[in-house]
């Protein structure tokens, strides 16, 4: 009879061990060697007619290997689901099943190690304290959103020379020596950029410059802070690289342009916001912080989402059986892996995991769910939005059949599943930590949005 040994090897690893005995794939192969016989399209034989021995012969080395593998699967698979470990991902076998003879039946072991997800206790939100990082909105604010509404929507001009911060250049950079002489191989790239975003001095030596006038200048003198980042991005340069923003370059201008900003009239209201009955700057200015608002809002709980997630995972003690683990990383995925690259990869990869344990734990014991009728609400809900702005009529009745569609859909019903159940987790995490609201500018939350797409 077939017996599956279960013995500790380290944390939270076992190793399983599952015995088979001949009387439980013998009879199963010498079956199936049968069939063969009666359908196998042998020359100089009749079919049905073709000797056993033959086919053993041609076929049973692969039959026999795989009569003893499924006694092994079956058995193992059954011993898991009558004990029902809590285990991570499949067992991992511990030997290469490729050395049975099929000439010399005889029992078997075949050994698999399994790794044990860790007992651990949730963070009691009630003694954590985060704080709310609130941008609040000006005029200023509202006022630069119209500015470039104004500029997206207006016409390119292209006058003789530069005269205006607001001249967009299009320019060849090269990159050369301080005397400007061109080095051979260096970058060479087009691009386009605002004139303010030069540096002042550079701003003022550009000033009155023409189409096929040309610069010398240095990238650390000419562009500052984010600017120089982005320019040193854009001719593919590292930012971390201390010697890359001294170089020089020269900026041949290949074209002048300047955007003519679209009045603020009705015309202009019912562009940008087509139906709101928008008649006023002030009215478009009102709608304009609101949107803002929501906008800023909307960052600020991914931020504070931030926060819970990390202090989740750094207040929430666990262990893992990390070698286990790792051996899984290189084997568990589409493509096997070295390991080395399963090494580089378990510290995102046991991030993962653990989240995956806590939130998974959050949501069965407080009871969170998404019902079949959430989901039908949401979808519907999302294909209004899509819709929004088009003229559907009255005549709605198509929707709930386009919903029973999507309905069926797995991969649309897990993904909706998957958004909804995450904001119900996160929004029960806000209702129990304790908060304190702190003003910030648009700048330093956006810096602190450094990675909240967990």
């Amino acid at each position: 009879m077939s017996t599956v040994e279960r013995v500790n090897v380290g944390l939270l690893t076992d190793k399983l061990t599952v015995k088979v005995s001949t009387t439980e794939y013998l009879p199963n192969f010498e079956k199936k060697l049968k069939e063969y016989s009666k359908t196998a399209n042998i020359p100089g034989f009749r079919k049905g007619m073709v000797p056993v021995g033959m086919i053993k012969k041609m076929y049973g080395p692969s039959v026999f290997n795989e009569e003893v593998l499924r006694a092994v699967e079956s058995k193992l698979y059954t011993y898991l689901n009558e004990v029902k470990p809590d285990i991570f991902g499949q067992p991992l076998p511990l030997q290469a099943f490729n050395n049975m003879d099929v000439n010399n039946p005889q029992d078997y072991d075949f050994s698999f190690e399994i790794g044990l997800k860790p007992a651990f206790e949730l963070l009691d939100f009630s003694k954590e304290s985060l704080t709310i990082h609130n941008v609040e909105v000006n005029d200023e604010m509202v006022s630069e959103e119209i500015n470039r509404m104004q500029i997206k929507g207006g016409n390119m001009t292209e006058p003789e020379a530069i005269d205006n911060e607001e001249n967009v250049l299009n320019v060849l950079f090269t990159e050369c020596d301080s005397n400007g002489n061109t080095i051979e191989g260096g970058i060479s790239k087009e691009n386009s950029v605002l004139l303010k975003y030069f540096t002042p001095k550079m701003q003022k030596e550009l000033m009155g410059k023409k189409m096929a006038d040309c610069v010398v200048f240095q990238l650390s003198k000419t562009f500052e802070g984010d600017k120089l980042d982005m320019m040193l991005h854009d001719l593919g340069l590292d930012k971390n690289d201390k010697e890359a923003a001294s170089k020089y370059f020269k900026l041949d201008i290949v074209k002048i342009g300047l955007v003519e900003k679209r009045e603020l009239n009705e015309d202009f209201f019912n562009e940008v916001y087509p139906g709101k009955g928008i008649n006023t700057e002030a009215e478009l200015r009102d709608t304009l912080k609101a949107e803002i608002e929501k906008h800023w809002q909307s960052q600020s709980k991914n931020q504070l989402h931030d926060q819970l997630y990390h202090l989740l995972l750094e207040k929430t003690a666990m262990e893992f059986p990390e070698a286990f683990l790792k051996r899984w990383v290189q084997t568990g995925g589409e493509k096997p892996k070295t390991a080395e690259e399963a090494e580089k990869e378990y510290p995102t990869f046991s991030n993962q995991l653990k989240w995956t344990l806590i939130s998974d734990k959050l949501i069965q014991e407080n009871k969170l769910d998404v019902t079949d009728e959430d989901l039908r609400t949401h979808m519907k809900e999302e294909v209004m939005r899509y819709f929004g702005q088009m003229n559907m009529g009255e005549d709605m009745s198509w929707l709930d059949s386009y919903i029973d569609r999507m309905m069926k859909d797995e991969k649309q019903i897990d993904a909706t599943y998957r958004r909804l159940i995450t904001e119900r987790l996160f929004s029960f995490m806000e209702g129990q930590v304790k908060t304190k609201s702190k003003k910030v500018t648009p700048d330093e939350l956006n810096a602190m949005q450094h990675n909240h797409q967990h």
